[in-house]
């Protein structure tokens, strides 16, 4: 087994680390940690998810890693919405194979090992108002989640839906009835005035008026 895996192995079981976390592991120089690295991946021992960003292969890990956890580390400041969040909140019922994160960098893709990220610019305000932190039973493992208005919202935008109200949520979506109903006051308080965009404002003005609220 390489030293690096043994190190990854002690320190994060739940599979994923930087280069600079590695480099605080190992007292040795910056071109003896880069060898180290891709002696690793060369064994196939650990996998490189992008540039600075590694994980343990599957084989030394309990559990798979947690592709959402790991969202936040391929491109950030981001958390997870869209068609993502909608899915993990239970509100579609279609899977979904990319993993759909929001920031305010320019629109990215990135097919790693663990999966297809894609990174979606959506000009606000804020970028964690309507956003919950999800921590696993690790607390070391977290990351940030959209909550169902706001990932609505952010649907809205990257797809160019001129939705103002609930019925193409219904029909598009497939969003039910119980779950749209879940939305509160506090909600769209929360976000009132955040989005630029006025196809979002609208959408999120008619859906509040629709849902009485």
């Amino acid at each position: 087994m390489q030293p690096i895996t043994e190190q990854a192995l002690r320190r994060v079981p739940w599979g994923f680390f930087t280069r600079a976390e590695a480099g605080a592991w190992l007292n040795v120089s910056v071109a003896a940690l880069d060898g180290l690295l891709k002696r690793g991946v060369a064994a196939g021992e650990i996998q490189r998810i992008r540039r600075g960003l590694f994980c343990l292969d599957r084989r030394f890990l309990a559990a798979p890693p947690n592709s959402l956890a790991v969202a936040q580390l391929v491109y950030g400041p981001s958390y997870l919405s869209s068609e993502t969040s909608l899915s993990w909140h239970g509100w579609i019922p279609e899977a979904v194979h990319a993993i759909v994160s929001t920031g305010l960098g320019r629109s990215r893709e990135f097919v790693t090992p663990l999966g297809t990220y894609v990174f979606q610019h959506v000009p606000q305000k804020s970028l964690l108002a309507g956003v919950q932190r999800i921590t696993e039973p690790d607390p070391k493992v977290c990351y940030f989640m959209a909550r169902p208005l706001k990932a609505l919202a952010d649907y809205i935008y990257i797809h160019r839906c001129d939705w103002q109200s609930a019925d193409p949520l219904r029909v598009s979506l497939r969003i039910e009835n119980d779950a749209l109903e879940s939305l509160c006051s506090a909600d769209f308080d929360e976000l009132e005035g955040h989005y630029t965009s006025g196809r979002v404002c609208r959408f999120l003005e008619g859906l509040r008026r629709n849902l009485k609220r």
